[in-house]
């Protein structure tokens, strides 16, 4: 009985005294070292961390990377900022004062409870570190960075880093922009591409197999996306998984100026490509300018077809009493495109108070001759009168008239359009648009021959359309003037000096290089004006001094500031408003108060590369249950 007693206090001091210990709250029982660890269970015990001293926060090492070192209990893990601002989950080494405080504290970055003077504090110290020249910044030995590596590829398969944040520059929560996240893919997409090319991350393989597929994840996730509704319900899981993967690039890289390079070196080679695709689709837009759709020429083949099996009593348009009236309102339009013609007719009958006071003087060429007139006559303009005329008829307009009519047909003019390997390189595209080299073009200078018994008349293009009655322009008084026109000069590029040579001296003596441009497609003609002052001699003399094309390139608006100088009254803004063929971000106020909108530029609403916001204004008056529209399927 004796001994017994001695061997069961023995028992309970080498048994029973660590299992009741180890069983008691708060503590836990560290295998390795044998410390206990006080959990951090409420906010007044995080905000214990506030008594940390300047000296032991300047014992922080690495603050710029995150950094996860072998397990200790005098370790603190803390959450900080790296130089660049960026969030990471940092784990630190820190010592502690006393021996009595020997023991690791936690301080969560979704604690509640942290401190901004803690903040404060660990932001300076990152600050001093990186301003401090004089001082070399301890690095980690490549064992030591595979070995924190391996330890957070670890704790990520576990899920023990989900509380960390991702990065800053790419927080799955910012921006309020509809493709926020989208950007964010492609923000990692061109990170994960940088640390693929850096030969760092070479060693791991791991990480790169991991990389890669994260990469692949997310270009699936991304698709043909273009705004976050379309991206996948598990869209922000995919993002914070390849954020976890990047975080793991960073920690593996010895110098970030390697990363900074690769950087710099990707920028300047996607600014090159948007150089070299900017200048592609140039081109490319130019090109499709300059085509014909296969529906339009389908259209234009059709009602050729069909006029010609029409008798020659049915081939006559209706009121053509009123074609010399000069009481009535009278327009001119030149155009080979039949549906854009029909739209300006359509678009202003429909806007008319008194459509029978209205007259069309169309002309076009001899191969869309018999289409334009099978077209009105299949959709006569409701009661107002039209007539369409071939300009191969107008005899009078021939080459020992007309000196533009001379040049156009010039061998010059055939190698700057057919034959640029032998000619003289322009550098700019839309000047060798084919509508230059039609007589289409020019017949606006020669209105008082086409319209000898007209008074006054209104001049539209043939990408206009008429969106208000156009009955009060002629009662405007031109104050003497010849052409009445919207004036452009509100941007600079809209002045003389941007249509004409002024470093000839022929320009430069006679007009003003900041002079106030004006549009051409919507005009009020005095046409006893005109023959007044000679305006076709004006032309005439201009166009033969520029037979080398020295004082302006091709183009009717050079010419028309020229011939028109100091004879253009400027009519209010509201009458015409221009830009719907090249600007994206006209006023949509302007536009839905303007008489008239003009697609001027190379996206006509026509073709495919036409601006879709502007298209409703122009399709709005195509009928397109017409059955020559259905049979060569032109299509809203």
């Amino acid at each position: 009985m004796a001994r017994r007693k001695p061997v069961l206090f023995l028992l309970c001091v080498t048994v029973v005294a660590p299992i009741v210990l180890a069983i008691t709250p708060g503590f836990v029982g560290n295998s390795h070292f044998g410390d206990q660890i006080p959990i951090l269970s409420s906010r007044n015990e995080v905000e214990t961390l506030n008594a940390l001293s300047q000296e032991s926060v300047d014992a922080v090492k690495e603050p710029t990377w995150a950094v996860y070192p072998e397990n200790s209990s005098n370790s603190d893990h803390v959450s900080a900022k790296s130089s660049n601002g960026v969030d990471a989950s940092t784990t630190t080494e820190m010592p502690l004062g006393q021996s009595g405080q020997h023991k690791s504290r936690v301080l969560s970055e979704d604690s509640e409870g942290t401190n901004l003077q803690t903040k404060t504090v660990i932001q300076q110290v990152t600050k001093s570190e990186s301003k401090d020249d004089g001082l070399q910044k301890p690095e980690m030995g490549r064992e030591n960075k595979a070995t924190a590596f391996k330890k957070s590829t670890f704790a990520t398969e576990s899920g023990e880093q989900d509380h960390q944040k991702p990065e800053k520059g790419s927080n799955i929560d910012s921006g309020d922009m509809p493709d926020a996240k989208i950007r964010q893919f492609r923000d990692q997409l061109i990170r994960a591409k940088v640390f693929l090319s850096l030969p760092s991350s070479k060693t791991y393989p791991e990480f790169i197999r991991d990389l890669r597929v994260q990469m692949r994840d997310t270009e699936r996730t991304i698709g043909d996306a273009t705004l976050d509704s379309e991206l996948p319900k598990n869209a922000r899981e995919k993002l914070k998984a390849m954020e976890q993967t990047l975080l793991k690039g960073k920690q593996i890289q010895e110098d970030c100026s390697a990363v900074v390079e690769k950087l710099r070196a990707s920028y300047q080679s996607a600014e090159e490509q948007v150089r070299v695709q900017k200048k592609q689709e140039l081109f490319l837009t130019q090109v499709a300018a300059k085509t014909l759709p296969r529906g339009l020429h389908c259209l234009s083949l059709h009602l050729t077809t069909q006029y010609y099996l029409l008798d020659s009593s049915q081939q006559q348009f209706q009121h053509q009493e009123r074609l010399e009236d000069p009481k009535l309102y009278h327009y001119a339009l030149f155009s080979d495109n039949v549906l854009a013609t029909a739209v300006v007719v359509n678009s202003t009958v429909f806007h008319a108070k008194n459509p029978k006071n209205h007259v069309f003087h169309v002309v076009t060429d001899r191969l869309n001759y018999a289409a334009m007139k099978m077209w009105f006559l299949a959709n006569p303009p409701g009661n107002a009168a039209i007539q369409v005329q071939n300009v191969e008829e107008f005899t009078w307009l021939n080459s020992s008239y007309s000196p533009v009519l001379k040049q156009l047909g010039s061998q010059s003019m055939i190698d700057f359009y057919f034959r640029l390997h032998h000619a003289k390189s322009d550098g700019n595209l839309k000047f060798r648009n084919p509508k230059y080299l039609s007589i289409l073009n020019h017949l606006r200078f020669y209105l008082p021959e086409i319209l000898p018994k007209l008074s006054k008349v209104v001049f539209l293009d043939d990408d206009v359309v008429v969106q208000k009655d156009l009955t009060s322009l002629w009662t405007i008084d031109l104050k003497g003037k010849v052409n009445g026109a919207v004036e452009t000069c509100g941007e600079s590029f809209h002045r003389f000096d941007r249509y004409l040579n002024f470093s000839n001296p022929l320009i430069a003596e006679n007009f003003d290089p900041h002079a106030c441009g004006w549009a051409f497609g919507m005009n009020v003609f005095d046409l006893d004006e005109w023959r007044k002052q000679n305006i076709i001699d004006i032309y005439h003399h201009w166009q033969t001094l520029n037979e080398d094309r020295l004082l302006w390139k091709l183009g009717t608006l050079p010419p028309g500031l020229i011939t028109f100088w100091k004879r253009t009254y400027p009519l209010d803004r509201s009458w015409h408003v221009l830009g719907l063929g090249y600007n994206p971000n006209v006023n949509q106020q302007d536009i839905e108060g303007a008489a008239a909108i003009h697609y001027n530029g190379n996206m006509k609403p026509w073709l495919e590369i036409g601006m879709a916001k502007y298209h409703n204004y122009w399709s709005k008056y195509v009928n397109y249950d017409q059955v020559y529209l259905r049979d060569c399927s032109i299509n809203p």
